[in-house]
Order: C-alpha cells, then sequence, then structure tokens
C-alpha cells in the first residue's frame, strides 16, 4: 500500500533521496504544488510575459533568480533534485528523463513555479468531492486542447488541459471551491463535452491515465501547468526543462 506523505519537507527529502518517485497528487494535503518549467535566462523574459499573459493555465508562484536552486517558499530545498522525475527538451523534442538535473545545472537557468490543480484536491475532498485519481492512485488525465494561448517571444501554442469525472450534483460546489484557488489553476476553463475542446477521446489522453466516468459524472477541465512543455515543444524551444507530468514540487505554502 501507497505511503501518504503529509509532510512537504520529507516528501521532498524523499525525492531527493530516490525513495519516491511517483505522482504527488493525494501527498501533503493542503499544501501548494507547483509545476516547472526551467529556460535559460535569454529566454526568462519572454517566459515570464507568457505566463503573465495565460494566468489559467500557467499562475505563477514564484520566479527564482538565475543559477538559483534553493525555492524561497521551501527553505532548505533544491529545485535540481526534489522532484519525483524530470523531463529535457532540446529542439523542442523530448530527449530525456531524470530523477535529477543537478548534473545539468547551469549558472544562467532560471526556474519558475506555476500552480498545479493538484493543490486544491484536497479542498475537494474535504468537500465531499470524491477524486477516481486519487483514489485509484493515478496520475490525472490530461489533454492538449484547440485553445490557443496568447503568444510571448517564441512562446506560443495551445493549452493543455486536465480533467476530473465530477458529479453532475457537485459541479457548482467545485466551481466555488476552486475559485478560492486562484494561484492553482483556478475556475474551470470548460464542462461537458470534450469535443468543444478538439478532444476525440476522453479514454487516450496526451499525458497521465485515463479515468472512467460514470453516468452520473461529467468531465470537468481545468487549465494545467504541463501547458509549457506543449508550448516549449511547438515553439521549438533550444533547452528547457520541466518536471515530468503529475510529478510536482510541493511547497511549504498551505493553499
Amino acid at each position: 500500500m501507497q505511503v501518504i506523505h503529509d509532510d512537504p519537507g520529507a516528501l521532498r527529502h524523499a525525492c531527493r533521496s530516490g525513495d519516491f518517485d511517483r505522482p504527488t497528487a493525494g501527498h501533503a494535503p493542503g499544501r501548494i504544488q507547483a509545476n516547472l518549467m526551467i529556460v535559460p535566462q535569454d529566454d526568462a523574459f519572454d517566459f515570464l510575459l507568457f505566463c503573465q499573459r495565460n494566468p489559467k493555465p500557467c499562475p505563477l508562484i514564484e520566479v527564482m533568480s538565475p543559477g538559483a536552486r534553493e525555492v524561497l517558499c521551501a527553505p532548505g530545498s533544491d529545485i535540481a533534485t526534489d522532484i519525483p522525475g524530470y523531463r529535457v527538451y532540446r529542439d523542442g523534442e523530448l530527449v530525456e528523463e531524470r530523477a535529477e538535473i543537478a548534473s545539468l545545472w547551469r549558472p544562467d537557468f532560471v526556474s519558475f513555479l506555476i500552480g498545479c490543480s493538484f493543490s486544491f484536491e484536497s479542498a475537494l475532498e474535504l468537500a465531499g468531492v470524491p477524486l477516481r485519481h486519487v483514489r485509484q492512485q493515478r496520475n490525472v488525465a490530461m489533454y492538449r486542447t484547440n485553445i490557443a494561448c496568447t503568444p510571448a517571444g517564441r512562446f506560443s501554442g495551445e493549452m493543455v488541459v486536465s480533467m476530473r469525472p465530477i458529479r453532475s450534483r457537485d459541479v457548482a460546489k467545485v466551481v466555488e471551491i476552486c475559485a478560492r484557488f486562484p494561484q492553482a489553476h483556478g475556475t474551470p476553463v470548460h464542462v461537458g463535452n470534450p469535443r468543444a475542446l478538439g478532444i476525440a477521446d476522453l479514454m487516450a489522453p496526451d499525458y497521465g491515465d485515463a479515468v472512467e466516468i460514470l453516468d452520473d459524472e461529467v468531465p470537468v477541465f481545468w487549465g494545467c501547468g504541463v501547458t509549457p512543455q506543449w508550448v516549449s515543444q511547438r515553439s521549438r524551444l533550444p533547452l528547457c526543462i520541466t518536471h515530468a507530468p503529475g510529478k510536482m514540487f510541493v511547497t511549504d505554502l498551505k493553499g
């Protein structure tokens, strides 16, 4: 049975030691989780502008100084080791998945922490809204859409969304709760028909794991912090490093 890590510092150290390499959904309840995007300093301003223009998929939590590895909202942390999995992209292509990036570190790397919808999941569960991917210990389902992001510099592309099946009677409650988490994508961007977003098959997510949708449920979609990974591919960015989908940096901040 999977051990649930309640303490964010202990979870980060477990990632650092290699003892934890799974998705972070359901762990450190009540703490803000973050997506990661690392770019060379030459591309950092354009990416900052991209986040500001697209706050739904890219709500900024922290922007680190060039070369910095300790996250201000997680004292004692190391952004190069304290995530369960990393992805390295070169010229828009995924070239490597790694357990750490300390051996790749450069003094011009600028790290961006972007809010994650995992941060509001404990609030939904406490309100009696069951989340199937959490209970099945699976990664949330994520899809590329036809929603164009507002471009900035070399960064352009479409929004990625996460999806959770929600009981029809709970949708209004979910919207109300998520409105309290603007740093974690906030309210959904779409409820219902996935084809309106250009999603042909909910059982074939682009990232994460498919989950069943029951007769009394509807698919609910949120902006997703995997958007920068897709945008970096679409933009043929020479180099960027991200978290692996579903494997977040867990901060000490309370949501």
